[in-house]
């Protein structure tokens, strides 16, 4: 009888323990709740690319379902913040294509500042650390500028000013092939300079002087370390994730992330599928890719309306074969990483969206408490939610502008 009453006893405290559980949905509520309380941010998103386009309307995706990121997303998910990719490709470094891509450079500037000032009422442009907080107050979003890829900038420290003049608070040192400021982590033809070139010092100067992040997602790894010897600044990592969980050149290494920690920066988890985890073999969709490539080569060159075939042809591969994405969990396992590895106070989100991010449920902006709801899973504090969502970007930022100042 003892044994039974035992039994019965620990079946009902079991009982009482996983009732006392909340579940999936309450937490997404307790999300929601959260996001309306602090400031959230993502640190890279290349929707002016969209911008760029025919019938993109930065408030809605009604004209454009491939969109990730308009206004009415951003409420709907959360986001109070958002830093804007004014990107530029890499091509030949000649003075007559530096100043052809500056031109560009400066029409992306005018066509953001455009897109949102159609719409006062629902955001506006951002350009110090502050205006995020100002600017939830007054119920409106938040449109930060960066500039992704120093190419644009050729050998003219000038045109950093420009930009900085513009609203740009970041500038990523190159892209996907090397440049004249620093070796990429993914050019094919290897390192250039070594890791960051004698101009490319000049450059993490410069940017210091005026107040700009240096972002380093893209470089090498050797330009990484030079960068950090030469910065008196944190710096950040827009779009990046950690190496140790996914082996991706774009990704950070554990020493590179305990170097971060030591420099005071902060790196932006990335929602791109395989910065996250490799993609499953999908020989279809890579037959398909292939033969788009020698159909037009890099994309380079292209006449307007044969690249927009080119663009309209990309994508149907991906609607004719849809990529196996990775999942939220699998992002917050990279956080969970970082987390461990250098603390709390050195890891936010880097969404990547309208440039290759997106994850099976968290496809877009709309989607953005799906990523709390799992921090809340696994046990986060509501204060080390705060951080993620902004509050270690914005320290950076802030010690980045203090010291512009001094």
């Amino acid at each position: 009888m003892k044994q039974l009453l035992i039994i019965i006893a620990s079946t009902l405290l079991f009982q009482s323990c996983a009732s006392s559980q909340p579940t999936d949905q309450e937490l997404l509520d307790k999300a929601k709740k959260l996001h309306s309380e602090f400031i959230t941010i993502d640190s890279h998103t290349d929707t002016p690319l969209m911008l760029m386009q025919d019938k993109f309307n930065v408030l809605s995706v009604k004209n454009n379902r491939r969109a990730k990121v308009t206004l009415e997303y951003m409420k709907e998910g959360g986001l109070d913040a958002v830093f804007f990719a004014v990107f530029i490709g890499q091509d030949d470094r000649t003075p007559e294509k530096y100043e052809e891509v500056h031109q560009t450079a400066l029409a992306i500037f005018d066509s953001v500042h455009a897109a949102i000032g159609r719409y006062p009422e629902y955001a506006a442009i951002a350009t110090n650390s502050d205006d995020a907080k100002r600017l939830k107050g007054e119920g409106k979003r938040a449109i930060y500028l960066g500039v992704e890829n120093g190419y644009p900038i050729g050998k003219d420290l000038s045109k950093i000013d420009a930009y900085f003049n513009l609203g740009a608070r970041y500038l990523t040192l190159c892209h996907t092939s090397n440049n004249d400021i620093c070796d990429s982590s993914t050019d094919p033809k290897g390192a250039e300079h070594g890791g960051l070139s004698d101009f490319g010092e000049e450059v993490v100067k410069r940017l210091n002087h005026l107040g700009m992040m240096i972002d380093v997602s893209h470089i090498s790894d050797s330009a990484f370390f030079q960068t950090l010897m030469v910065t008196n600044t944190p710096i950040i990592a827009s779009h990046s994730n950690a190496r140790a969980v996914c082996d991706n050149p774009r990704n950070l290494s554990d020493e590179m992330l305990l170097a971060l920690k030591q420099n005071g920066g902060v790196i932006q988890m990335c929602l791109l599928s395989n910065y996250i985890k490799p993609d499953e073999p999908y020989p279809a969709r890579d037959s398909a890719r292939n033969a788009l490539g020698e159909k037009y080569g890099s994309f380079r060159g292209l006449d307007p309306e044969i690249r927009k075939k080119a663009i309209e042809e990309w994508y149907a591969i991906d609607e004719n074969f849809p990529q196996k994405l990775a999942t939220v969990s699998n992002l917050v396992d990279h956080i969970d990483h970082v987390v461990k590895l250098i603390g709390i106070d050195h890891v936010g989100i880097g969404s990547d969206f309208d440039g290759g991010g997106g994850l099976a449920d968290c496809y877009n902006v709309s989607q953005m408490h799906n990523i709390t709801l799992e921090l809340l899973r696994r046990g986060y504090s509501n204060s080390d939610i705060k951080k993620i969502w902004g509050e270690n970007l914005l320290r950076v930022f802030k010690q980045v502008e203090g010291f512009a100042r001094t």
